[in-house]
């Protein structure tokens, strides 16, 4: 056969077929295959991420990668028979291991040990032999079952009651359910969610009750994924909802009975007129009237006793679970004894006699540089310092622009008032123009600081000191309500009250 020189062999061109569809079948002779469902794991346990290839053949020689969104750094990387820990993202080292008991038949587990929430989401498993290379998505849902919701009673608002709900270390972000004792569901006032440095959510919702009749309400927490719930549950008691006073209620009922009463009688008065029996007809309807004031009067009475009994049920529950209720401070004196303190009075020079100005100029003056040489507190504790017990104070803050008020702790050993202020520990609630902080401070700085939002500004403030449960409350007695509690303080020595006209500007040693 005689060739052209220019047109190629006719072995040539077969020799250039069969390396085409050699490179072909290379390229196409695997893939890879993941898991259909996603995989769910709880949060701290171990996690399997499987891959296989199909068909069937060995992945021993071939390279293999996990990674997350890009292939390097990767999560794990297996080449020439052995891990390789160049590549590896810093989060996964040490807790990750390639499971090959099924290499040779082309199966291969990942194994992340103690799963994290940023573990969440896709993996890829890449496989390489050569030129050719296939890949596979595998889906990890981490599901972390947080802390049981714990609920419990803020106070009144709105004409109810608000409960709050709140729990930690949730994954992914959990959905918050109220609902009532028929288990209806019930609308939240407000919701907030947060994630902490693990990316766990902390969640907190609250409830505005008005309904006194509901008895209890439960706040449920459920993973989206796995569908697990805790919920929990609280009482609410009926004497806490704000109601309507007896007396009125018994009076508004009885005006307009009382009014058709009156209508009534004047109709029949003129029909008695009509029939000429007016004088007959008169004696009754007075005698009738008589008689309603008679039953007014026993139903008045009848009221006034129901109130007390109903103000004395309420009493009774309150001072069953008063730690608990933050409201009806007068009712919660009665769990603690009067403190004997003297408080010293400010002096106001408002008089237009000359000489008695100049006498208040001197008292003025004699009680400045008393001030300057003690510690500006114008509260006298007429008796050892508290260690025990439970006692109150109340103090006169008026319209003051700027005080602190509370106690200070003066370490076991100490002897007498000293004005050593580096060893106390100050617990106080701070005013300064319309700023309110309450803080813990002493040696050698402020060690809790919190802002307060008041929208009533107190004119009389009452101190609980409870040196048996370690706890320390402020309250308005103006409004009855509570301002303020230092919870689970911890008591090391003698506590004093505290009171002066100064704000803690830094700590208290600074301030004098």
């Amino acid at each position: 056969m005689v060739c052209s020189p220019d047109s190629p062999p006719g072995g040539f061109l077969l020799l250039l077929l069969l390396q085409v569809s050699t490179w072909y079948s290379a390229v196409s002779r695997f893939s890879v295959k993941g898991p259909a469902e996603s995989i769910m794991v709880l949060l701290g346990e171990d996690a399997t991420l499987p891959c296989q290839l199909s068909p069937e053949q060995s992945a021993a020689h071939m390279h293999i990668r996990w990674y997350r969104t890009q292939l390097s750094p990767a999560v794990f990387v297996y080449q020439n028979g052995q891990e390789q820990g160049g590549e590896q993202m810093l989060e996964y080292r040490g807790r990750t291991e390639l499971v090959r008991d099924s290499i040779n038949k082309g199966g291969v587990v990942l194994l992340i040990h103690h799963v994290r929430a940023s573990d969440h989401g896709q993996y890829r498993c890449h496989f390489k032999d050569g030129q050719s290379s296939q890949e596979a998505i595998v889906e990890l849902h981490v599901v972390g079952l947080g802390s049981a919701p714990h609920v419990h009673i803020m106070g009144p608002e709105d004409g109810g009651i608000r409960v709050l709900c709140s729990a930690d270390g949730w994954f992914p972000k959990p959905r918050v359910q109220w609902s009532d004792m028929m288990g209806m569901n019930l609308q939240s006032l407000s919701e907030f969610q947060t994630q902490d440095e693990d990316r766990l959510f902390h969640v907190e919702a609250s409830l505005v009750v008005t309904d006194s009749s509901l008895g209890n309400v439960t706040c449920s927490i459920q993973n989206p994924l796995s569908g697990q719930e805790k919920a929990s549950a609280i009482f609410l008691p009926e004497p806490f909802f704000p109601r309507m006073d007896p007396w009125k209620a018994a009076l508004a009922g009885t005006v307009p009975v009382l009014m058709l009463l009156l209508i009534g009688i004047s109709y029949t008065g003129w029909r008695e007129h009509q029939a000429k029996e007016r004088e007959v007809k008169k004696k009754k309807r007075e005698s009738h009237e008589r008689d309603q004031m008679k039953n007014e009067k026993e139903m008045a009475l009848k009221d006034k006793e129901n109130l007390k009994e109903e103000l004395e049920r309420r009493k009774a529950l309150y001072l069953e679970d008063w730690r608990k209720a933050l409201l009806y401070p007068d009712w919660r004196k009665e769990k603690f004894q009067p403190a004997d303190v003297t408080i010293n009075q400010v002096i106001h020079q408002n008089n237009s006699d000359p000489e008695r100005k100049e006498n208040l100029r001197e008292e003025t003056q004699d009680l400045l540089l008393s001030d300057k040489k003690g510690d500006c507190n114008l509260i006298t504790l007429n008796q050892e310092g508290f260690i025990s017990g439970r006692h109150y104070w109340e103090v006169d803050i008026k319209d003051t622009d700027e005080w602190t008020l509370g106690i200070y702790e003066k370490p076991t050993g100490k002897i007498g008032l000293s004005t050593d202020l580096q060893n106390k520990i100050f617990r106080v609630l701070e005013k300064k123009r319309c700023e309110y902080r309450a803080l813990t401070c002493g040696p050698p700085d402020i060690s809790l600081e919190e802002h307060l939002q008041i929208e009533k500004y107190p004119q009389k403030i009452v101190i609980f000191l409870d040196c048996e449960d370690h706890d320390i409350s402020f309250y308005d007695m103006t409004h009855g309500t509570h301002i303020f509690s230092f919870t689970q303080a911890n008591f090391n020595g003698s506590l004093y009250p505290y009171f002066s006209f100064k704000s803690m500007q830094h700590s208290p040693s600074e301030q004098y």
